[in-house]
């Protein structure tokens, strides 16, 4: 065979041959068996794409939505810098009455104390006061002279 004649025919001259060829027909259902579940594959998957893309669209929409809502809802509040104010002064006073309170409380505390080792102290000078009177009227009634 010579290099220069090609074994390909063109398009031309097999173009009537293409219904009555039953070798092509075999090979174009061959090639379509092939393909076609890969195709049904890829069209049932774009449809479920579509779908979630859909439902992802509704969902977002609905977000944007609720986060209207919630931008009105927080461009309308009420100014609560005064009552926040209030309540500091409020904690301040509370505050300056719990210091007063402890003071006291030490205060007590500290006179309790007192007392306590005032008590501790006082009997003992009370029994000694008292035990030399005692003595004194025991010396005189001994002497006979006041009894």
């Amino acid at each position: 065979m010579d290099d220069t004649e090609s074994t390909t025919t063109s398009a031309d001259e097999n173009t009537g041959n293409l219904c009555d060829n039953p070798t092509r027909d075999t090979l174009a259902e061959g090639l379509l068996g092939l393909l076609k579940p890969t195709v049904d594959q890829l069209d049932d998957r774009v449809r479920i794409t579509r779908i979630s893309q859909l439902e992802l669209k509704q969902q977002i929409e609905s977000l944007n939505e609720e986060l209207l809502k919630v931008r009105e809802a927080l461009n309308n509040h009420p100014d609560l810098d005064p009552y926040v104010k209030k309540l500091i002064a409020c904690k301040h006073k509370v505050t300056v009455v719990l210091n007063v309170l402890q003071a006291s409380q030490d205060r007590l505390n500290e006179i309790r104390r007192m007392i306590n080792k005032e008590k501790t102290v006082r009997p003992t000078v009370t029994e000694t006061l008292q035990e030399p009177q005692q003595s004194t009227s025991n010396i005189i009634s001994d002497r006979g002279c006041i009894n």
